[in-house]
Formats: structure tokens, sequence, C-alpha cells
């Protein structure tokens, strides 16, 4: 099978373009044969050796196919079946084995290229706004980089909500890729410095939670701009990691709260991870989500697909197709 290989961590070049055996199922696990992988800024981090992984390994965490091998302890799937996963290593491939119980079932109504969308950055944006700040009708959230593949998402389920959504963009057309999927305003960051226009939004008010994904260009000003008690969650880090600091800045702007969550800690059981994937897909079919693929790459293009990610010109979702 064809597979993208990392074995020394560094740029897009590490990828190597390799043929692999098919794997074997271990007797928990199953093959899935991969329709779709998403492409997300954790799979930019093991490349470069910021999460350090045990080389040489198949890069990518999320994927969608069908099954078609399973081990002997395996009831919950069964070859033919339509899956998706995230958190397993493995997804830059043909064939991937995962563990059956990291495994759901794509319903009737999502596609495969949707079912793979959905898997990180779908429920990363449910568990934001549903479980780390849960978000209420009435308030007001920052969201970084609205147009990107969990802003997009995110801002349409804060909208949902009934929350005022504020996201901030790079270009016009981002912004109006933010727009249509809910934000009530829209700042762009390279013409107007977001600190003083959320000042300015707001009235001085502050905002209840930041969404920041982008880290070390926006963390110190999004400290500022939030109201006593509020939250930072700082779930990604685009633009570099947040340098250290010392806690007692939180008390001086208004004991605030900060988090730096993962998914992988809010799908630790297997229960967990069925309930927060159906509410996902259950958001698709019923028309309340929606999930722009911009790109899709043939595997091959892996390096590509990474570059033109942590070059920020991409909106949405990016897909290699094996």
């Amino acid at each position: 099978m064809k597979a993208i290989q990392i074995k020394q961590p560094g740029t897009p070049e590490a990828m190597e373009f390799v043929d692999l055996p098919v794997p074997e199922p271990e007797p928990n696990e199953v093959v899935v044969k991969i329709s779709a992988a998403g492409v997300n800024f954790i799979d930019v981090y093991n490349r470069e050796g910021r999460y350090k992984v045990a080389a040489p390994f198949v890069l990518g965490q999320e994927g969608a196919g069908v099954v078609t091998a399973a081990g002997k302890d395996v009831k919950s799937v069964k070859p033919g079946d339509r899956v998706a996963y995230t958190g397993v290593m493995g997804s830059y491939s043909e064939y991937s084995a995962v563990p059956a119980d990291r495994l759901v079932k794509v319903p009737k109504g999502v596609d495969d290229r949707q079912a793979a969308a959905a898997m990180l950055q779908g429920m990363t944006a449910h568990y934001l706004c549903h479980d780390t700040y849960p978000l209420k009708k009435g308030e007001t959230a920052l969201v970084h980089a609205a147009a990107g593949g969990v802003g997009l998402l995110l801002v349409q389920m804060a909208h949902n909500i009934g929350a005022r959504v504020i996201g901030t963009v790079s270009t016009d057309s981002k912004a109006k890729l933010a727009r249509e999927a809910g934000a009530d305003e829209i700042i762009l960051y390279t013409q107007t410095d977001f600190e003083t226009e959320t000042k300015r939004l707001t009235a001085g008010k502050g905002l209840d939670v930041i969404y920041d994904s982008v880290g070390k260009s926006t963390f110190e000003k999004g400290l500022n701009l939030l109201r006593p008690r509020g939250m930072m969650v700082l779930f990604g880090g685009s633009s570099g990691a947040v340098p250290p600091f010392d806690p007692i800045m939180l008390t001086q702007k208004g004991s605030l709260f900060l988090t730096r969550p993962s998914l992988l800690h809010h799908i630790i059981t297997s229960q967990e991870l069925q309930a927060r994937a159906k509410a996902v897909f259950d958001m698709i079919t019923q028309g309340k989500l929606k999930f722009r693929i911009e790109h899709t790459y043939p595997l091959a293009q892996a390096q590509q697909a990474h570059r033109d990610l942590e070059g920020r010109k991409t909106t949405g979702k990016l897909l290699l197709l094996p």
C-alpha cells in the first residue's frame, strides 16, 4: 500500500511517499480502507517533532473509509461497515489498523468526506463550546481564525446556541465565509488591531470567552479582552507556542481562567466518543452544520497540503484522498 511516512522530523519534505505492507489487525483492531484522511495542524506538530512520536511512523490522525478485516475479538463492527475515527496515528495511507473501540459508524446522510472532516475538527468545535466553556445564549465569544477548519464549525455551533460571535480573519474572502457561517462581527486583523476593535465592539465590557487556535501572536492581547472571570481557551498554536508567563497575570487581569484542552481528553471512553460523534453527525444530517471542504489532494501531494495549511492559504477542511 502507499503511505506517507516520517523517518526524521522536519519540514514538509520529511514526508516520504512510500510502499508499506497492508497491516494485519490485532485481535482488538480492524483494518480500514481509507477513502479520505483529514489534514490538521496536529499532523504538522507531529511532523515537526513538536509532539514526539517514535519514528518511523505513518502520519495522520483522522480518517474515514470501509472496514476490510476485523480481529477475532471485535464485535462492534464488521467488514463492509462505513466508519470514521480520529486520535489514532496512520491515516495518511491506503489502509490503517485501528482499535475497534476508537471507531464510530458513519450514518446514512453523511458521506465519507464529511465524516473524515467531522471527526477531529467537528468534535473539537463541539467540546469547545459545549464542555470547555459551555456557551449560553446572549454571551459573547471571540473566535480566532474564524474561517479555518475548526473556526467555521465553531462559529456555526456558537451561532446556533444563540451567542454573539466575533471572528478574526485575514482577508475579505475569509470574512465573507465567516459571516455566512454566522459570525455577527468580523475583524480583519491584517488591517485593524483586534484588541482595539474588540474593545470597541463590546463597549469595553469584555468577552465571556476566547477560543484561540493561533497562540503566540494573539494570546497576550486576548487576556486584555476578557471580562472578570472570563475564560481563555487556547486549543492550538498556528503562530507558535505561547511564551512562559507568571500566572499572577491572570489575577491582575480579572481572575481569569486559562485552559489548554485536547480532543483526546474529551473522547476518553468509547461511550463519550460515540455520543460526541453522534451529536456532530446529527447536526450534519439536520442541516445545522455545513462543512467547507475547500481542497482535496491525492495522497502523493501531502507535502503541498502541509505547505498550504501552514501558509494560512486555506479555509475550511483539507483532505487527502488515497
